[in-house]
């Protein structure tokens, strides 16, 4: 039961994540968003994570695709990794 929660608990959380990486993403497009305290905010939360990517994925002209790939990779840790995490841990408990 608390399995439960806690699972329901860290998917909603990753969704949530995923979504202010493409809100972040977005604001790269309009001049001054990303200065912006909304902006310096999830710039705050995104930043440590995309940077991961950055480091391995250098961008193609002015295009970075790293953070297509961190997403994906967020959807696939999301989607497999913390169900087979969870269904590991109630096959323990």
């Amino acid at each position: 039961m608390v399995l439960q929660q806690i699972f329901q608990l860290l998917n909603t959380a990753m969704i949530i994540y995923g979504y202010l990486l493409i809100i972040y993403i977005f604001m790269s497009w309009f001049p001054g968003a990303r200065e912006s305290s909304f902006g310096i905010f999830l710039g705050r939360i995104s930043e440590p994570y995309l940077e991961v990517f950055r480091r391995f994925i250098p961008p193609l002209g002015m295009i970075d695709f790293s953070p297509i790939v961190a997403i994906l990779i967020l959807n696939f840790a999301r989607t497999y990794g913390l169900s087979a995490l969870f269904s590991f841990l109630i096959q323990i408990f």
